[in-house]
């Protein structure tokens, strides 16, 4: 049984590299019938965003992996970090330093220039028989922990083997700064441990992070949590994944017409696989995922993926469950009688939400106008004739013409009795009913429209004359 977490800081919106550690955070505490966590990590108190918090949240809700216990966060728990802070400095643990802004760049430089890593040196760290300096007066400590001097941190990461790191690279890191606030290595060993959580997964953008905390684990006696550093989402150039690229706002998916669920199976499948499987229902990835499975290489991003995903999912959620996504999108068809048939039609053809509310909008709105370009290639000198003799066919049948095969009927004797090829009719019946020449199928068009309403619009683009100058 797994205990997870995701710790996003609200200094900007969640994004697809972050969902996607969620994600599988997520589907691993689901399927070992543990717990997922969701903690605000938001004691940078001058970069945290009101709207990121909501932003994150509303993600969430969004994609439909709610926390598993009341959302925790950082600001609301500087009292506990204090005890354990104290608790460090009364047991030796930790201690105050008082070196100055400017002697700790005068030493960064000098180490620098000897190219040494830069690393704070000790001088306040107290020793048996060693002498501090004298205590300043105008300067507010900061406390830093004491690291090991000697032998090796290691762990055994789920993703990357066996990782082991020399104890002398971690330096008296600090862990509460000279206002009191502590630091992120710090909050995020005790939040983690006292939240119960047994297994992290995140980017190995953190793993230099690892050593750090588990100093802290050490100091404090926690138990320390099973690591799963996961590669990064490249860009398809293999390099670092940026907005123009997708790396954007996890909701400005959804402003962009993607399901939620599209954008999880395409998130499941950036670092993780079970053969050559593209579909992935939320229960299968439930049944199937493991993070021991997860690719120890970066993945990439391919935007054409994601269209093709969402365009299976669209074709394939309810049609009710349509309707409610396009009111979003200020599409409202669930009064239209005919809206079965609209979506059945128009959801064969778009990749995304906006692009079935334009194909639906182009059926149902009355054209302003006609493409041009159209108009000037169907639209012939005996074209207005021909329509004229259509109207009449639809005028003298209106009364049996209901479903497409009904319209189709009536059309192609039609055709054949006056010795047309389909797009000689069906090209400027588009035009008239739509405006332009990409529309679906005609016969569903007019089913979809009525015959009265298909007779009004061919009528209005004959007077018009198509708009022809």
């Amino acid at each position: 049984m797994a205990i997870t977490r995701f710790a996003p800081s609200p200094t900007g919106y969640l994004h697809i590299g972050g969902l996607r550690t969620a994600l599988y955070s997520y589907l691993w505490a689901k399927k070992t019938n543990g717990e997922f966590k969701l903690r605000i990590e938001d004691t940078d108190q001058a970069r945290n965003s009101e709207d990121a918090v909501k932003a994150i949240l509303e993600a969430f809700q969004w994609v439909g992996m709610p926390s598993d216990c009341s959302i925790e966060y950082q600001s609301k728990r500087f009292d506990i970090y204090k005890k354990y802070i104290d608790k460090l400095l009364e047991e030796g643990k930790a201690y105050r330093c008082y070196m100055s802004k400017d002697e700790l760049a005068q030493l960064r430089a000098k180490q620098e220039a000897n190219k040494q890593t830069p690393r704070y040196d000790g001088t306040w760290r107290p020793e048996d028989g060693k002498t501090l300096p004298p205590i300043p007066k105008d300067i507010d400590p900061v406390i830093r922990i004491k690291a090991p001097l000697e032998g090796k941190i290691e762990f055994d990461d789920g993703i990357k083997g066996f990782m082991s790191f020399d104890a002398n690279q971690v330096d008296d890191f600090i862990i509460a700064r000279s206002n009191g606030v502590p630091t992120y290595n710090f909050v995020v060993a005790v939040d983690d441990s006292l939240m119960g959580i047994d297994e992290v997964l995140r980017g190995d953008d953190h793993l230099t992070n690892t050593p750090k905390q588990i100093v802290v684990y050490n100091a404090l006696g926690f138990k320390i949590p099973k690591f799963y550093h996961m590669p990064m989402i490249n860009n398809p150039q293999g390099k670092k994944l940026s907005k123009r690229d997708g790396a954007m706002d996890v909701m400005e998916y959804k402003r962009l017409g993607y399901l939620p669920e599209a954008l999880l199976n395409f998130l499941v499948r950036l670092g993780w696989s079970n053969g050559d499987q593209e579909i992935f229902s939320m229960d299968e990835m439930l049944e199937l995922f493991d993070p021991n499975n997860i690719n120890k290489s970066a993945s990439s991003y391919n935007a054409e993926k994601l269209l093709w995903l969402n365009s299976h999912y669209i074709k394939n959620v309810t049609n009710q469950r349509l309707i409610k996504e396009l009111e979003y999108f200020d599409c409202k068809i669930d009064g239209h009688d005919k809206k079965e048939m609209l979506l059945d039609l128009c959801k064969e053809r778009a990749n995304t939400l906006i692009e079935l509310k334009t194909s639906i909008e182009n059926i149902l709105l009355t054209p302003t106008s006609y493409d041009k370009k159209g108009v000037k290639k169907f639209i012939k000198e005996n074209t207005i004739d021909m329509l004229n003799s259509y109207i009449q066919i639809l005028k003298d049948n209106q009364q049996n013409l209901h479903i497409p095969t009904d319209i189709e009927g009536v059309t192609k004797p039609f055709i054949q009795e006056n010795e047309l090829k389909f797009p000689q009719l069906f090209q400027p019946i588009r035009i008239s009913l739509t405006g332009g020449t990409q529309a679906p199928s005609v016969y569903d068009i007019i089913a979809i429209l009525g015959i009265e309403e298909t007779i009004k619009r061919l009528e209005v683009a004959i007077s018009q004359n198509f708009g022809k100058e």
